[in-house]
């Protein structure tokens, strides 16, 4: 977040800027978003779009923001991938825009 208070990213903070600070990773960058915030607000806050798209060369940034469609699917570093508009940040996640080379799990 620049000093003026506005981000680089696609969504800009205008209120409840006192939460505690949550500390995350996505894609490696070390960023950080606000006590409450779901994974979608945090990264978009700091990123101009969540992932790209499989189809074509569009970025994605989510698209029903209620859990319903597919579009803001991201993935932790150990695997299981889960719904950034619906899922609490959580201190010290490590997230990815696509999937990791181990996913899916394959059990023995």
């Amino acid at each position: 977040m620049s000093a003026a208070g506005f981000s680089n990213g696609r969504l800009v903070r205008l209120a409840e800027t006192a939460r505690a600070p949550v500390g995350f990773t996505f894609d490696g960058e070390a960023l950080t978003g606000l006590e409450g915030d779901t994974v979608l607000t945090a990264i978009l806050l700091s990123r101009g779009a969540l992932r790209a798209a499989e189809f074509g060369p569009e970025a994605r940034a989510g698209f029903c923001l209620m859990g319903a469609c597919q579009d803001c699917w991201v993935w932790q570093e150990d695997g299981p991938r889960l719904r950034a508009c619906s899922t609490p940040l959580a201190e010290g996640m490590q997230l990815l825009s696509a999937a990791p080379a181990q996913w899916p799990a394959r059990s023995a």
